[in-house]
């Protein structure tokens, strides 16, 4: 059972590593970077999982509660605090790279990733 879950485990990370790309921007998993426009920074565990999941689902409204399960992915009482904290934290590091006005909240359903126009 032991060698089985390691094989799982290091299956499960090889699929993480690959770059996800939306509208210019950039995400390297592996390295926990994100570029854009020729600029890059680098985000801490949290930021790069959160901005992966909205990335892979670019464009669609991903609920607080969907966020903090694949972030947190246990049943422990998470603060409702912690997840805006680091949205707000990932939100200053792309404005620091000139993607600014990318990740949007849309009150009482979660955040979404849109390149132009926020949606009404």
């Amino acid at each position: 059972m032991a060698r089985i879950g390691s094989v799982l485990r290091r299956a499960g990370k090889s699929t993480t590593t690959s770059l996800v790309f939306y509208g210019g921007i950039e995400l390297d998993p592996a390295k926990s970077r994100v570029s854009y426009a020729g600029q890059s920074a680098e985000l801490t565990k949290n930021e790069m999982r959160i901005l992966q999941v909205l990335m892979q689902r670019a464009e669609r409204i991903v609920s607080r509660e969907e966020l903090q399960n694949e972030l947190w992915q246990s049943d422990q009482f998470i603060d409702d605090n912690t997840l805006t904290v680091n949205v707000n934290r990932l939100r200053s590091t792309l404005a620091g790279i000139g993607a600014r006005d990318l990740l949007h909240t849309k009150r009482g359903l979660g955040y979404y990733i849109q390149i132009g126009e926020e949606r009404a």
